[in-house]
C-alpha cells in the first residue's frame, strides 16, 4: 500500500491538500497560513504524510528540538496529529501512519517518540488509547493532568519545560496563544476577537510565532492554549461560543462585559 502514501515536500506543498480542511479551489487562510509555517518546518525535518486520497488521513511529527511545543529531550520526534476521519476510520490507516513514524524514528537513529497527552481524552488532542497499543506510556505529567506520553527505544525520556508546568500568568485578560501549524485556528481566533471586540472583553491574542517563543510558553502546548484571569484552562481550540461559556459562567451565570 506504499504507493497510496504522499509525503508532503516543498515541491509538492502548493499543490497538495493538507487534509485537515480540504480545498479545491476557493482560498482559505488557515490553509495558506499552514503552507507557508510548513515550507519553514519542512527545511527542520518535519514531515507531514497523508493518504494520496480526499480525506482527512495523516501524521504531522518534527524532532522535539524544533517542534513548537514546550517539550524538551533531544533525539525525540514530537507527533503533533494523527488523524484519520470519516469513511477511513477501521481500515488500519492509523496504524500504518503510526509504524511509519516509529520506523522513521529509528531509522534516524532517535531515541523514541512522544506526543501531549492528559488523563482524560481532549478534544484536539490525538488518540492516547491507540497510541498506548504501540507502548506509549506517561513519562510526565503537570498538576492539572496534561501527560507527556512516550515510546522510548533507548530508556531516555522527554519532559516538559519548567515553563509548561506554570499553568498561570499575571496578565488577568482572557488570553489566548496560538500559532499556525492547523488550519482550524485562524478562523477561532477572528471568531474570539469579533467576540470580545462585540461584548467589550478585554482580550490578548498571542501569535507564537518563532520556535524561542513556543519554547518559552507557560503551560502546555500543540497549537493553541487559553487562559482567563491568569489561569489556564485549555488545549482545545475555542471560539466565540467557548469563551461565551467560560465567561458566562466565571460570572455565576449572569451577563458579563460591559454590553
Amino acid at each position: 500500500m506504499e504507493q497510496e502514501w504522499i509525503n508532503l515536500t516543498p515541491d509538492n506543498l502548493a499543490s497538495e491538500h493538507l487534509c485537515c480542511i480540504i480545498r479545491s479551489k476557493k482560498p482559505h487562510p488557515g490553509v495558506e497560513a499552514k503552507r507557508e509555517w510548513l515550507a519553514q518546518r519542512l527545511q527542520e525535518g518535519h514531515v507531514f504524510r497523508k493518504l494520496n486520497a480526499k480525506g482527512v488521513v495523516f501524521i504531522e511529527y518534527a524532532p522535539v528540538e524544533t517542534a513548537w511545543v514546550p517539550v524538551e529531550g533531544d533525539g525525540f520526534l514530537y507527533i503533533y496529529c494523527l488523524w484519520v476521519d470519516g469513511a477511513f476510520k477501521g481500515k488500519g490507516y492509523g496504524r500504518e501512519l503510526m509504524e511509519y513514524c516509529l520506523a522513521d524514528a529509528r531509522a534516524r537513529g532517535k531515541s523514541g517518540v512522544c506526543m501531549l497527552g492528559s488523563a482524560k481524552q481532549k478534544a484536539w488532542l490525538s488518540d492516547q488509547a491507540f497510541a498506548k497499543r504501540f507502548g506509549f506510556e506517561t513519562v510526565d505529567i503537570t498538576d492539572n493532568g496534561y501527560e507527556l506520553l512516550a515510546l522510548s527505544f533507548d530508556g531516555r525520556k522527554p519532559r516538559f519545560t519548567d515553563g509548561a508546568r506554570r499553568m498561570a500568568i499575571d496578565d488577568p485578560r482572557l488570553t489566548v496563544y496560538y500559532d499556525v501549524q492547523c488550519p482550524f485556528i485562524l478562523q477561532k481566533v477572528e471568531s474570539i476577537r469579533a467576540y470580545c471586540d462585540e461584548h467589550q472583553v478585554p482580550a490578548n491574542l498571542i501569535k507564537v510565532d518563532s520556535l524561542e517563543k513556543a519554547k518559552a510558553l507557560p503551560c502546555v502546548f500543540n497549537n493553541w492554549a487559553i487562559f482567563w484571569q491568569g489561569q489556564f484552562q485549555t488545549v482545545n481550540l475555542g471560539d466565540a461560543y467557548f469563551v461565551d461559556k467560560l465567561l458566562t459562567k466565571a460570572n455565576g451565570g449572569g451577563r458579563h462585559g460591559s454590553d
